[in-house]
């Protein structure tokens, strides 16, 4: 078969699999767009703001966060952690400090700071603060969250904490 003939056939088949629904390319967003939809969750994880109000409002309510290859919980399950961090964290800032964009995700490098009141991570409190870096994968779909894969240097903080305690 000549190449010509192959790709005339092809061709036609490529975009009637395209135009099948769920088979087109993902959303390609703006860094406007993909802001606009994470300020939320990243305003519920800040200490003094109604977490699960945010939470619902920047996510899906099939949202689901995984924090490691097969744990991911529901955001009814992350809201309820939020709240408990700010209550151990109450000065808890999480802060945009990078947003990448690739197709219908949005990348973000932030930064949590914070002064446990309450033992921590196994730490009693000391009256020092952490300071650490977050990776997160956010899919977005319709200016909602459906999906975040994250990691946090917990362990970091724990670090930082311990080193002051004598």
């Amino acid at each position: 078969m000549k190449t010509h003939t192959l790709v005339r056939i092809v061709a036609p088949l490529v975009w009637i699999v395209w135009l099948l629904p769920g088979a087109a390319p993902a959303q390609t967003l703006t860094i406007e767009q993909a802001r606009a939809a994470i300020a939320p969750f990243y305003q519920a994880l800040n200490a003094g703001n109604d977490a699960v109000a945010l939470m619902n409002q920047a996510t899906s309510p099939e949202w689901m966060s995984c924090g490691g290859n097969d744990v991911c919980r529901s955001r009814d399950q992350v809201g309820a952690s939020i709240a408990g961090l700010q209550k151990t964290v109450p000065d808890l800032k999480w802060e945009i400090k990078e947003v990448l964009v690739s197709g219908d995700r949005a990348i973000v490098r932030g930064e949590a700071t914070g002064t446990p009141a309450a033992p921590f991570m196994g730490v009693p409190p000391g009256g020092k603060s952490f300071r650490i870096m977050s990776i997160d994968v956010h899919t977005i779909k319709d200016g909602k969250l459906v999906r975040a894969y994250h990691v946090e240097d917990w362990m970091g903080a724990v670090r930082q904490l311990s080193l002051s305690i004598q």
